[in-house]
C-alpha cells in the first residue's frame, strides 16, 4: 500500500470547534456588549468615577459566572441527552442485532446505496464498532461534536471576561468628560472587529458578522444611555 493511503486523515473542518467558538463569541459579546452598556448608562447618570468602576468590576465577575453557570446547565442538559440514546442504542445492539443491522441497512439505503452495497457497508461497519455507527449515522452523535460542558462553561466564562475588560479598564484609565461617548465608540470598533474575525471563523460573510453585532451593541448602549440620562438626577 502507498504511503498516502497508509496516513490517517488529518483533514480539518470548521465543525470540528464548532461548540467552544460558538461559547466563546457568544461570551465575548455578551462581555463587550453588556459590560459598555452597564458602564455608559451609570456614566451618563452623572455617576462618580469609584461608582462606574465598582459597577464595571461587578458587570464583569457576576457575567462571566453567569456565563459558566447557564452554558454549563446547558450543555449538561445536551451531554445527558446523549448519554442516555448511547445507553440506549448499547442496550438495543445486546438485545437486538439483527433488527438493528437492518435499521443501519434502511438508513444507507436512504442515503442513495443499492439494497446489497448498503447491507455490506452496514455489516463492515458494524464489524468494526457498532455502537459508533449507530451513534454516528442513526442519531448524528460524533466525537468533535459532543457535549462538553465544563469546556463549553470556562470557554463562556473566560471570553465572557475578555470581552468585559477593554470598557472596563477605558473607565479606569479615563479622566474629564466624555466617558460615554469614549466607551460606545471603542466598543463599537471592538464590536466590529469581534464580528467579522467570527464570520471569518465560521466562513461566512465578515461584514455580515460585524453589521449583527454592531446594531445590536449600538442599540444596547443607546438605551442604557437614554436610561442614565433618565435617572440620572437620583443616581448621582
Amino acid at each position: 500500500m502507498p504511503r498516502s493511503l497508509a496516513r490517517p486523515h488529518h483533514e480539518r473542518h470548521r465543525s470540528e470547534h464548532i461548540g467552544w467558538l460558538r461559547a466563546a463569541v457568544l461570551g465575548a459579546n455578551d462581555g463587550l456588549i453588556s459590560t459598555s452598556s452597564l458602564l455608559v448608562g451609570v456614566a451618563a447618570a452623572a455617576a462618580t468615577p469609584q461608582t462606574i468602576l465598582t459597577t464595571g468590576i461587578a458587570a464583569l465577575v457576576a457575567g462571566a459566572l453567569s456565563m459558566a453557570a447557564g452554558e454549563y446547565v446547558s450543555v449538561s442538559s445536551q451531554a445527558d441527552t446523549e448519554a442516555a440514546d448511547t445507553a440506549k442504542e448499547r442496550r438495543e445492539l445486546e438485545e437486538m442485532p439483527e433488527a438493528e443491522l437492518k435499521e443501519l441497512t434502511h438508513i444507507y439505503q436512504q442515503r442513495g446505496l443499492s439494497r446489497e452495497l448498503a447491507q455490506q457497508v452496514a455489516v463492515e461497519l458494524t464489524a468494526h464498532n457498532a455502537l459508533d455507527a449507530h451513534l454516528r449515522d442513526e442519531l448524528g452523535i460524533v466525537a468533535h461534536t459532543s457535549a462538553r460542558p465544563v469546556q463549553a462553561a470556562l470557554s463562556s466564562a473566560a471570553a465572557f471576561a475578555c470581552g468585559a475588560l477593554p470598557p472596563l479598564l477605558l473607565a479606569w484609565a479615563w479622566r474629564g468628560e466624555g466617558l460615554p461617548w469614549a466607551l460606545g465608540g471603542t466598543t463599537l470598533v471592538l464590536l466590529g472587529a469581534l464580528g467579522a474575525l467570527a464570520g471569518w471563523l465560521g466562513g461566512a460573510s465578515m461584514a455580515k458578522g460585524a453589521a449583527r453585532v454592531l446594531f445590536w451593541g449600538a442599540l444596547a448602549m443607546g438605551a442604557t444611555a437614554l436610561i442614565g440620562r433618565a435617572f440620572g438626577s437620583g443616581i448621582a
